[in-house]
C-alpha cells in the first residue's frame, strides 16, 4: 500500500468513528482496510455526535489530513488520481464547515431525521450481536437528536437559522417515523433480545416524537422564513455536490433550454402513444392502462426488472462481476421523500446494493413512467458505478470506495438512463415517454434549485415562490402530482444537489462524444475503464477521461 493509499484509508477509518451513521449508510465495515472481513461489524458505534464539538472533530480531522496530504508523495498515477479526489472532497467539505453550515443544517426529506430513521434498517441481523447492534442504534436515536439539537440552538444563538419550511417539514417527517421500527422488531420474534428490542424500538419512537416537538414548537418560530440562501451559500452548496466551481448563470440559461428541447420530444413520443395526444392525455391513458396494484406486485415488478437488466447488460455490454449480480429492491414505507434512492453493498459485499421505493400513499403504482428510474438507481446506473467501485481491488483507494460526489454519481446515473433508450431498453408502452419525464424533472430542477436561492427571474421576469417553483415542476418537469410537494421541499433544503443530475450528465456526455472521435473507440471498453477511474469531481472528471486508453 503507497502512502497516499494508506493516508486514504486512515481517514476513512477515523472518519467512521466519528460518524458511524452515514459510515454504516456507506457499508463501510470495522476492522476493515477494503478486502474481505468478517461480515456483521458494520459501524464503529451506536451514535454520531452531532453536536458543534462533533462538527469540530471531523472537521479537524479534515484538515490535519489534508495537511498530511500535502506532505505524501505520489508514486504513480493511482496516487494521483487518489490524491486528487481525496484534497478535492476535503477541501469542498472544509470550505462548508467554515460557513458554519453544520449550525444551520436542517433539510427534509433527506437529512438528519431520515439518516438516522434509515441507518437502522441498514444494519445486519444475521445473529443476536447483530440485534444487539440494532437495539443500540435505537437506544441511541434520542442521544442523537439531542445533540443535532445543540447543533441547531448554537446557530440561532449566532444569528445561523434555518429555513422554517425545513423544520416544519422535519417535524412532519418525524412524526410519521414514530413507530416504523416495530415491524422490525416483530421480525425478531420471540428470540431472547425481544424485550430489549422493544423498549430500544420505544426509546427511538420517543426521540422522534421530542425532535418532531422541537422543531415545530421551539425551532421553527425562530427559524427564517427565507427559502433561498443566496450567491455564497449556494456556491459552497455547489462545490460539494459537484466538485466543482460553475457559472451558474449560464448553467441557468442551459436549464431553460434543455428544459425545451426535452418538451419537444416528449410532445413526438406522445403521438406513439395515440396519434394527436398531447402529453397530459397521454400519461392519462398510460395511467389507466400501465400499472400494476398493490405492494406485492409493485415489489415484484421492480424486482423482475432489476433482473432482467443485470441479465440483459452481463457479459455484452458490461461485465458485471458475481457479487453484484444481485440488487434488492425495498418498499421504503414511512418515507417521505417522494423519489427513489439507493445505497451501495458493504465493503465485504455482505450486504448487497438496495434500491429504496417511497409508497407515497399509493395502491396503484404506474410502471410506464418508473422503468427509468429502475436503470438509474441500479444498472447500469448507481449500483454498476457503486459496486465497480467496491470490486476495483488494489486500484482504488479507500476513500474512492467508499464515498461519492454528486455531480459524477447522479450524472452517471442520468447518463445510464440515456444509455438504456440508446440500447432500446424501452420497449414497453410509454416507458420512453417515462423517461423524457424523467429528464424533464431533471432539467427542471436545474432551473429551480439555481433561480431560487440566487432569486433569479423567471424567463417571464416574475420570480420564484414556493408555489412557482411546484407549477413550473408539475406543468415543465411533467413530476407526477405525489412527487412535487416533497421534491420542491428537497431542493429548497439542500442547495446545489438538485442541479447534479443534468449538469453530471452533460459533463459524462461530452467526455464521450470526445472519446468517439479517436480512433478505435469501444464503448464496451470506455464504459469500464470510466468506472474504474472511481468517482471524481467534475472539475477533474474531463481530464480522467481523456486519459483513458493513452
Amino acid at each position: 500500500m503507497t502512502p497516499v493509499f494508506r493516508l486514504c484509508d486512515e481517514y476513512i477509518t477515523r472518519w467512521a468513528a466519528l460518524d458511524p451513521v452515514a459510515a454504516g449508510m456507506r457499508g463501510i465495515s470495522e476492522g476493515s482496510t477494503g478486502g474481505a472481513h468478517p461480515p456483521g461489524k458494520i459501524v464503529f458505534g451506536a451514535a454520531t455526535d452531532y453536536s458543534p464539538e462533533g462538527h469540530a472533530a471531523r472537521a479537524e480531522l479534515a484538515a490535519a489530513t489534508l495537511a498530511e496530504l500535502d506532505r505524501t508523495d505520489e508514486t504513480s498515477e493511482a496516487d494521483r488520481l487518489a490524491a486528487g479526489y481525496l484534497r478535492e472532497r476535503l477541501e469542498a467539505e472544509l470550505a462548508w464547515h467554515q460557513a458554519e453550515e453544520p449550525l444551520r443544517q436542517l433539510s427534509t426529506p433527506f437529512g438528519r431525521v431520515n439518516g438516522i430513521r434509515d441507518s437502522v434498517d441498514l444494519l445486519p441481523r444475521d445473529n443476536d450481536d447483530d440485534w444487539r447492534n440494532i437495539a443500540a442504534r435505537m437506544r441511541a436515536t434520542p442521544q442523537m437528536f439531542r445533540s443535532w439539537r445543540s447543533s441547531l440552538d448554537a446557530g440561532l444563538a449566532a444569528g445561523l437559522p434555518a429555513a422554517r419550511r425545513q423544520a416544519l417539514e422535519g417535524a412532519i417527517q418525524a412524526e410519521r417515523y414514530v413507530g416504523t421500527h416495530d415491524a422490525l422488531v416483530a421480525s425478531y420474534g420471540d428470540g431472547p433480545l425481544a424485550a430489549e428490542l422493544a423498549e430500544a424500538a420505544a426509546q427511538a419512537n420517543r426521540g422522534f416524537a421530542e425532535i418532531a416537538r422541537y422543531l415545530r414548537e421551539e425551532y421553527a418560530p425562530r427559524a427564517t422564513p427565507a427559502d433561498g440562501v443566496g450567491a455564497d451559500r449556494y456556491a459552497i452548496g455547489a462545490r460539494l455536490s459537484l466538485g466543482a466551481d460553475v457559472d451558474l448563470a449560464e448553467a441557468y440559461e442551459w436549464g431553460w433550454a434543455e428544459l425545451e428541447r426535452i418538451e419537444a420530444e416528449m410532445a413526438a413520443e406522445a403521438a406513439e402513444v395515440r396519434p394527436g395526444a398531447t402529453v397530459p392525455e397521454a400519461t392519462a391513458i398510460l395511467d389507466e392502462t400501465e400499472f400494476v396494484d398493490g405492494e406485492d406486485a409493485y415489489l415484484a415488478w421492480l424486482q423482475d426488472r432489476h433482473d432482467q437488466a443485470v441479465e440483459r447488460l452481463n457479459g455484452v455490454h458490461f461485465d458485471i462481476p458475481g457479487p453484484l449480480r444481485t440488487i434488492e429492491a425495498v418498499l421504503a414505507r414511512g418515507s417521505t421523500s417522494g423519489a427513489a434512492y439507493y445505497t451501495p453493498p458493504s465493503e465485504d459485499l455482505s450486504r448487497p446494493g438496495r434500491t429504496w421505493w417511497p409508497l407515497s400513499g399509493r395502491s396503484r403504482f404506474a410502471t410506464w413512467s418508473e422503468l427509468s428510474t429502475v436503470f438509474h438507481e441500479g444498472v447500469p446506473g448507481h449500483h454498476l458505478q457503486n459496486g465497480a467501485a467496491r470490486v476495483a481491488g488494489d486500484r482504488l483507494s479507500r476513500f474512492a470506495k467508499s464515498t461519492f460526489v454528486s455531480g459524477h454519481g447522479e450524472g452517471w446515473a442520468l447518463y445510464a438512463e440515456r444509455l438504456a433508450d440508446e440500447l432500446g431498453w424501452f420497449e414497453e408502452p410509454g416507458t420512453r415517454l417515462g423517461m423524457l419525464g424523467g429528464s424533464a424533472i431533471r432539467a427542471a430542477r436545474v432551473v429551480i434549485d439555481i433561480g431560487v436561492h440566487l432569486d433569479l427571474p423567471l424567463p417571464d421576469g416574475s420570480r420564484w415562490t414556493f408555489d412557482k417553483a411546484a407549477e413550473v415542476l408539475r406543468e415543465r418537469g411533467r413530476a407526477e402530482p405525489y412527487r412535487v410537494h416533497a421534491e420542491i421541499v428537497r431542493y429548497f433544503g439542500w442547495p446545489g444537489q438538485a442541479i447534479a443530475y443534468k449538469l453530471g450528465e452533460r459533463a459524462w456526455l461530452a467526455a464521450r462524444e470526445e472519446a468517439r472521435r479517436r480512433p478505435g473507440f469501444d464503448l464496451k471498453s470506455w464504459h469500464t475503464a470510466a468506472l474504474g477511474l472511481g468517482p471524481i469531481g467534475l472539475r477533474g472528471l474531463a481530464d480522467a477521461l481523456r486519459r483513458i486508453g493513452q
